[in-house]
């Protein structure tokens, strides 16, 4: 049986009209800025409207620890989100958009899969309602703005040894990752060290998802730190005056996009895709406004647990206010075999041995989100056709002696119906007591707040700092931002910071290598491992298998 690709899918469905779209959740034609016949931005000004309106159930998908077998979050999110409304209940679901760079380099899109993706699929994956380049372009435009200060005189005193900001691009490029600009005489500027993150990693993201209105996102912008004196004093984006620039820049880009999935439920998809580098979650935003429409909202965080959701918990929800009722765990029986030590060659082959030792890494997110966050979960196993029953019910009764149930998945080949079991239990979940909680206090230092995720949702032994990073911890305290969260960015592939390391790992440590500081979005980033903010490509580039007919029909997008 010939298995159809994911773009041959989607443009097999004929999309409604977003107004259709909009209007199964009570927004008007005015409500919308149109971005052609099926994507649109909605109006910000309607979460003041709404503000009095009850908020509905929140549902955060997250999943295991990433393998090369594959596990299916936003397909599964996507699914979830169809099966809920096959149920007859009023669903939204608030989505990240997808970077050009890994829709290039590694990925090769990031729409869900099969029968349960977001559409239009080419436009999502590729330039979408231009979003990600108004936050290059604020983001550059401050780079700009910082070197001709110094260029005309340097009156803030800036060391230009201590230039933190760096610029932005959205393509995995590792050239850009250390470069020398500046060059070429007097007129070309002062000569200085300098590089590129991908954009997603760039503080303007985080700010874009972290921002409640135009106003918060301007004071946001003005906080950014984009250097020190030569005295160890921050300057600020505000000093250089850039703010309100930046912020006509990102004005349309602050606003939500909505779309539909296959099945024509609502989708929100706006910011926030890396969560192994980045904060990793959609907008404040979105996610607010999807709460004020819909009766269930289903979410989701990049990469695993131990990143995307425990930034969610962390950080999102501590800056919105906002407390999930449930979350789904994704995991698949390939990929537990995967952690176990299986080849990926024989991950199709029923081998119980290695479910079994890789089954610790689900158990760990497990324990993490029903333990460590107090929240009810729920693993969905996204089935494939060479799980066996043997497999499943081992799966099953390790989870349920953790105190989760599993619900089988099957919304790549069926579609919303394939996730009825799964919706059916989120639901049982959504009506349960949780007892949430955060992984630490705002008011403890921020070494401290590091251990706390690297032994509570790494389970690390504890954590080593490099003394350049211990001390710019000590910088920061005493310039008082010890008060803010952390964002530790680490490898998606394993809970340690070595991507090696499989399964649940024990008897390791965390090694902080550097630190920087992101005022503006309220947090500071810990870079931990071999991580890095400018990806590279691979050997054979997801681009390779991206082309265009004659007729602009876009192939090779998965």
């Amino acid at each position: 049986m010939e298995i159809r690709s994911d773009i041959d899918i989607a443009q097999s469905v004929t999309p409604q009209p977003i107004e259709q779209i909009a209007e199964k959740i009570g927004l008007t034609r005015d409500d919308l800025e149109l971005y052609g016949n099926y994507k649109a931005k909605v109006h910000l000004n309607l979460l003041d409207r709404l503000k009095d309106r009850p908020d509905g159930r929140l549902i955060l998908v997250t999943a295991i620890t990433p393998t090369p077998a594959g596990e299916g979050k936003t397909t599964t999110t996507v699914g979830l989100g169809d099966a809920l409304q096959k149920l007859g209940k009023k669903t939204v679901l608030a989505l990240r958009e997808p970077s050009l760079g890994p829709v290039f380099g590694i990925k090769g899109g990031a729409a869900g899969g099969g029968w349960a993706q977001v559409i239009p699929m080419e436009d999502i994956n590729l330039h979408f309602t231009g979003d990600m380049h108004a936050i290059g372009a604020a983001n550059n435009l401050l780079a700009a703005m910082l070197d001709n200060h110094i260029q005309q005189g340097n009156a803030l005193h800036i060391d230009v040894r201590r230039i933190t900001w760096k610029r932005c691009v959205d393509m995995n490029d590792r050239q850009l990752r250390q470069i020398v600009n500046g060059l070429g005489g007097r007129l070309n500027g002062v000569p200085r060290e300098d590089g590129f993150d991908i954009t997603v990693a760039s503080e303007i993201m985080a700010i874009l998802c972290l921002s409640r209105s135009i106003t918060d996102l301007k004071e946001k912008l003005a906080s950014i730190v984009v250097g020190y004196t030569a005295d160890e004093q921050p300057v600020t984006a505000g000093q250089l005056k850039a703010q309100g620039a930046m912020a006509a820049l990102l004005k349309d880009a602050l606003q939500p996009n909505l779309v539909q999935t296959l099945e024509h439920t609502p989708a929100f998809v706006h910011g926030g895709p890396f969560a192994n580098i980045a904060h990793g979650c959609n907008s404040i935003i979105a996610t607010r406004m999807a709460l004020k429409f819909g009766d269930y909202v289903v979410t989701e965080a990049g990469f695993g647990a131990d990143l995307g959701a425990e930034k969610f918990l962390d950080i999102k929800c501590r800056k919105a206010g906002l407390r999930p009722d449930a979350v789904v765990i994704v995991a698949t029986v390939r990929a537990l075999k995967h952690h176990g030590g299986a080849a990926k060659e024989s991950l199709g082959t029923e081998n119980l041995e290695a479910l079994e030792k890789g089954l610790p890494n689900l158990l760990g997110h497990i324990e993490n989100i029903t333990k460590t966050f107090g929240l009810p979960a729920v693993v969905a196993i996204n089935r494939f056709p060479t799980d066996t029953e043997a497999e499943l019910a081992l799966v099953r009764r390790s989870c349920q002696a953790y105190g989760a149930n599993v619900a089988l998945s099957e919304v790549w080949g069926k579609g919303g119906e394939g996730g009825i079991e799964l919706a059916e239990e989120v639901l049982r979940l959504t009506e349960q007591e949780n007892h949430f909680r955060m992984t630490y206090t705002d008011d403890i230092p921020l070494t401290e707040k590091i251990r706390a995720v690297a032994e509570k949702v790494y389970h690390a032994d504890g954590v080593d700092f490099l003394p350049a990073a211990a001390k710019e911890l000590q910088k920061l305290e005493a310039l008082g931002f010890g008060g803010l969260p952390v964002c530790i960015a680490k490898t998606q592939y394993s809970f340690s910071d070595n991507p090696a390391l499989l399964g649940r790992p024990a008897g390791f440590r965390i090694t902080v290598k550097s630190i920087r500081l992101s005022a503006g979005a309220g947090f500071v980033v810990v870079l931990t491992g071999d991580i890095m903010t400018m990806p590279g490509l691979p050997r054979v580039p997801a681009a390779e298998n991206i082309d265009v007919d004659e007729n602009g029909r876009i192939s090779g997008l998965f």
